[in-house]
């Protein structure tokens, strides 16, 4: 049980240096930054092509989400945070994978682990309950905080899946 605590307080950690980085106002001791000096810190941060590989199913108001997170460098990661939002709300009370946050009523975030360079982080596990059973539901993977990296390839890490209530897996 503690240890589902610790790696939620570094899923908190994680989603708080992303804000710090991208300069989210509201964030203690940081001013909001404009798009042009958000690139230009990108730019002198390693740089990282993170990609997300896997597979979605909706089956009777459960949402199962598989992501194998990948790094094709030039440069390693220590962590990662990728960001699940869906098109349907999430139930109140969900059980989450170790190292996964709930972010609001439809975005969980969960941390992949070190990413090394050409190789791939922790595999991601989530059954999500929505609220409501619904006959499809739009699921965009996408990262959330990229550990201070740059990234100039967008399309392998950002994802929009449409699930039909048929249990049916569908890859991205």
């Amino acid at each position: 049980m503690e240890v589902v605590a610790v790696r939620r307080g570094a899923v908190r950690s994680v989603v708080v240096a992303g804000l710090l980085v991208l300069g989210v106002p509201g964030v203690s001791g940081v001013s909001a930054v404009s798009a042009t000096e958000a690139g230009a810190i990108a730019r002198r941060g390693p740089e990282a092509d993170v990609a997300y590989h896997g597979r979605v199913s909706l089956s009777q108001g459960r949402l199962r989400v598989w992501v194998v997170p990948q790094n094709e460098g030039p440069a390693a990661l220590a962590n990662a945070t990728l960001r699940v939002r869906l098109s349907a709300d999430l139930a109140d009370r969900q059980e989450l994978a170790q190292g996964c946050a709930r972010a609001g009523l439809r975005e969980v975030v969960c941390e992949t682990g070190a990413l090394p360079l050409h190789g791939r982080g922790r595999h991601v596990g989530l059954l999500l309950e929505l609220k409501e059973p619904v006959p499809e539901v739009v699921v965009r993977i996408d990262t959330w905080w990229n550990g201070g990296a740059s990234d100039r390839d967008v399309s392998n890490n950002q994802h929009a899946v449409l699930a039909l209530d048929t249990g049916d897996s569908y890859a991205f």
